[in-house]
Order: structure tokens, then sequence, then C-alpha cells
């Protein structure tokens, strides 16, 4: 019978044995890679503590937690976006895009809008439809990912110009300051927020039916399609869900700064992605999830903390950080398993 059958140079095992072992071998490996990120989490910490004056402080655990706020965010929303093998160039854009637009609804110093929450509420929305958007261009049109989200990123970047003439609306409108002034046991607003919106991002992966297709779609589309799953739709509402946590983070952003312009937005790519990919996700698809972006946002942080409290140039800031993305991605990528990117 087959599945009794020895394998030639495999020693007694038959071919059931074989497969078995095989699966066994790959769930160790898999749980391995799993376990890397968390090691090297608290490697740097370690290393951190010894030879970087002034890390482990409470002044600068606080200033920590209050940088991860904005790239914990983002990735909370662009992590589905990884898994199913697409990326969200757009994200920046849109962050920008959403910073400019709610200055100039909540009341300010640039025209006589005055709708406050509401006004929050509209530009959330705005960001939201832009990612439906992108995503119905994406899969209607079959646009690598990539090409659309970058388009649309530059298009709203214009338009997020445009609201504001050039000359970005200084806030007014009183609840601004208290939040980002805000702070618990010395721990900003933000960041509790920040944390909020992390933990949507977990529920949505543990308890829904969309986060499982989101793995199916990242790891073979073609079986999930074949189930008769709209394989279509979810990829739209994980681009519209991205967008969303984009449009928050921009609303962070003019928190912070009191005023909205779109080069609130930039710089904040690089980092997410180098933060997914640091974290164990791979950029072919299939791999991640919130705790694992988690982990790699606060690895990021740490050494870009790290840098600054060793007084490095900017530059070479940027440097380091693109080495760490090449070497993760090296690292992640499963090489002619399946498309890079969708």
């Amino acid at each position: 019978m087959a599945n009794s059958a020895s394998l030639p140079g495999r020693g007694d095992l038959t071919i059931a044995e074989e497969f078995a072992q095989k699966i066994a071998d790959e769930r160790r490996h898999n749980q391995l890679m799993q376990m890397v990120p968390g090691i090297i989490l608290a490697s740097f910490a370690v290393l951190a503590s010894l030879f970087v004056g002034g890390f482990f402080t409470v002044t600068n655990a606080i200033n920590i937690l209050n940088q991860i706020s904005i790239p914990l965010i983002l990735a909370t929303g662009i992590t589905n976006v990884i898994i199913i093998g697409g990326i969200d160039l757009s994200i920046e854009g849109v962050m920008g895009f959403c910073a400019s637009i709610v200055t100039l609804l909540v009341l300010n110093k640039k025209n006589s809008m005055d709708l406050g929450v509401l006004g929050m509420a509209l530009t959330v929305a705005a960001g939201t439809f832009i990612g439906f958007v992108t995503g119905v261009l994406h899969v209607k049109m079959r646009i690598p990912s990539f090409m659309v989200s970058f388009g649309m990123g530059s298009v709203i970047t214009g338009f997020g110009i445009m609201s504001y003439g050039g000359k970005p609306a200084t806030v007014e409108y009183a609840l601004f300051p208290a939040i980002s002034q805000g702070s618990i046991l010395g721990i900003p607003y933000l960041s509790f927020m920040a944390l909020g919106i992390f933990l949507v991002g977990c529920f949505i992966q543990k308890y829904t039916a969309f986060a499982r297709a989101i793995y199916a779609i990242g790891d073979n589309e073609g079986v999930l399609r074949s189930t008769g799953v709209n394989v279509d739709w979810v990829k739209i509402k994980a681009f519209a869900w991205c967008a969303c946590c984009a449009s928050l983070a921009g609303l962070f952003g003019a928190i912070r700064l009191n005023r909205g312009e779109v080069i609130i937005g930039q710089g904040n790519l690089f980092t997410t992605i180098t933060a997914l990919v640091v974290g164990g996700a791979s950029l072919a698809g299939g791999k991640g999830g919130m705790l694992e972006s988690l982990v790699g946002v606060v690895i990021v942080v740490i050494i870009q903390n790290c840098m600054i409290l060793l007084g490095i140039n900017p530059y070479i800031q940027e440097a380091v950080k693109g080495v760490i993305i090449i070497l993760a991605v090296a690292l992640s990528v499963t090489r002619g398993k399946k498309d890079f990117v969708k």
C-alpha cells in the first residue's frame, strides 16, 4: 500500500509518517519565528539600558509611549493589507489630508466652521471613503495595490494642500489642547486612545470572519474564491479599514500640533512598514498579526529613541532604518512561493 511504503533515503519512515514529521517540523519552525521579534525586543531593551544613558527613566518611558501612538494606529490598519499580500502606500497622503481637513471643520482662525466632534467624525469618514475607493480600483480594475495606492496618495495630498491654500489653519477648538496636553499617571491621553484603537484591531482579528478571510487570501486566494467567499469585498474592506486608521492618525497629528497640513503624514509609511516586517509580517502575505505588529512598532520606536538619545545624525537614522527593513524583508520573504505584492 502507498501509505505504508518507505521513502528512499528516509530510513524506515512511511509516506504518512514523513508527511506528519514535515508538518511538525514546519510548526516548530513557525513557533520559533514567532518568538524571534520578542527576543529581539528584549535584547534591545537590555542593550539600551546598559549603553544608552537616560533610556531607563520614567520621562523617557513616557516619551516612548507618546512616540508609539501614531505608528501603532497606522500599523493596526495596514496589517490586514499586508496579510493579504498587498500594500497601501497612500497612508501618508490620507493622514496628511485628514489632518488638513479636520482643522478646517472645527473652530479655527481660517474660516467660520465650528462642527466640533461632528467635524472630526466627518474627517474620519472621508478618509475611510478614500480607502474604499482605493480598494475598489485595486480589485475591479486589477491595478497592483502598490501602484493604485501610490497614485491615490499623491492625489489626496494635492487635495489636502488645496484645502488650506498653502496657509494651514490654526485650531481654536478647546478639545484639541485638552486631549494633547492631558494625561493619566503621566501617560498622554493619545497613547491610551491609540491603545484603544489597537484593541479594536485585535478584536477584529480574533473574533471576526473578516480576519479569517484575510489570512486565507494571503495564504491561497484561489482556494478561498472557490469556496464562494467574496474575496474582492474582503480586500476592499481591508483597504477601507487601513485608511480609517490613517485618518485617525492624521487626527492625532493635528491634535498634537493644533494645526493641520499635509506634511503631518510624511515619514510615517516607512517607519510603519519597517515595524510590521520586523514584527514578523511577510510582504508576500499570509503572515503577521496585531500582536506581532505591536512588538515591531515598539522595536522600531526604541531604536529611534536610542539613536536620538545618542545624538546620531537624522540622516544616519534614516539609513539605519533602511538597513533594518532590507534585512527584515530578506529574512521574512519566502522566495518563489507566491507573488511579492498583489
